[in-house]
């Protein structure tokens, strides 16, 4: 089995609604996200030759999943008030509602299933909030 990786990482914000501690606050991070895909036979078309994908083609569709989330507030949907998120739309910010709390494991699942659903066989999908701290997905 023959496995590629490779990374792309976006800025943004985010807080944990309800949570009591630090993260409970609106924080930002450098999210990096680390892909791997498999393949059992590789390609034999001339231009792919010798290759399970080509790596710009992986990464260039990494990065584009991951552009909708770069410089915006990542919020969980309902976890501001409706007043709040008015206000922060009307300004002009970039926000972001997802269906899930954006924690780092719930993102690596998310990435997984974007990244499946277009076709490729995922072995893993990491994503690190911190240099040295990350969450991994994999069926």
């Amino acid at each position: 089995m023959y496995q590629l990786t490779v990374e792309q990482s976006f800025d943004s914000a985010h807080f944990l609604s309800g949570y009591e501690g630090k993260c409970g606050n609106i924080h930002g991070h450098r999210w990096k996200v680390v892909l791997s895909v498999e393949a059992s036979s590789l390609k034999e078309d001339r231009q792919q030759r010798g290759m399970c994908v080509d790596f710009s083609t992986l990464k260039e569709m990494l990065k584009g999943i991951l552009e909708r989330y770069d410089h915006t507030l990542l919020v969980e949907k309902a976890s501001l008030k409706e007043k709040t998120m008015e206000a922060l739309l009307e300004e002009g910010f970039s926000v972001v509602e997802l269906e899930f709390r954006p924690t780092a494991e719930n993102f690596a699942r998310h990435f997984y299933e974007q990244i499946k659903a277009k076709g490729y066989q995922v072995a893993m999908v990491q994503v690190y909030e911190t240099p040295n701290n990350c969450a991994a997905y994999r069926e």
